[in-house]
């Protein structure tokens, strides 16, 4: 599945820093980053293109296996598939933050952002603040119109926090 030397060295540290991913999980999750850097996009079309040129695959292959990455499980094929589970991502992704941390820095500064998509979705992201790019190592997506307070989904973020600082 990964042919291109520089994407398989990326796979490496991704499964370093991610212990808990199957293969299928880490291979999806490295050729989704790998490609989002490259290409400067999120989108399906330019990172599926792209992860397909370097590793020598159909376009359209490389598409289906991407989009099935991040599905739900009820809408993969197979009798094994899972859906990934970010939330057990938060912890190791923000600890890999912090071990690439000046060490000298006494503090990690964090921003809450909530982002609407259109009436449907409403995005609320933990991130951390790096050389002028927010990095985001939480979130939640509930729907545009839900009504309630948002606290309640802002606590786990914030625990998480504490428990990588600590």
């Amino acid at each position: 599945m990964l042919q291109n030397k520089y994407l398989k060295d990326w796979s490496r540290i991704v499964s370093y820093h991610f212990p808990h991913l199957s293969l299928p999980e880490i291979a999806g999750l490295s050729s989704w980053s790998f490609g989002i850097v490259i290409t400067g996009s999120s989108s399906l079309t330019r990172v599926s293109e792209l992860i397909a040129k370097v590793n020598g695959e159909k376009t359209n292959t490389v598409r289906k296996r991407l989009k099935e990455w991040y599905q739900e499980s009820k809408a993969k094929k197979g009798k094994k598939r899972q859906e990934l589970n970010v939330n057990k991502c938060f912890a190791p992704l923000l600890k890999w933050i912090i071990s690439l941390w000046n060490s000298e820095e006494k503090w990690l500064p964090l921003a809450i952002d909530t982002t609407n998509i259109g009436q449907n979705f409403t995005v609320l992201s933990l991130h951390v603040l790096y050389q002028g790019c927010g990095i985001p190592v939480a979130w939640k997506i509930v729907k545009g119109t839900e009504k309630g307070s948002w606290k309640p989904h802002w606590l786990p973020s914030v625990s998480i926090f504490i428990q990588c600082n600590t």
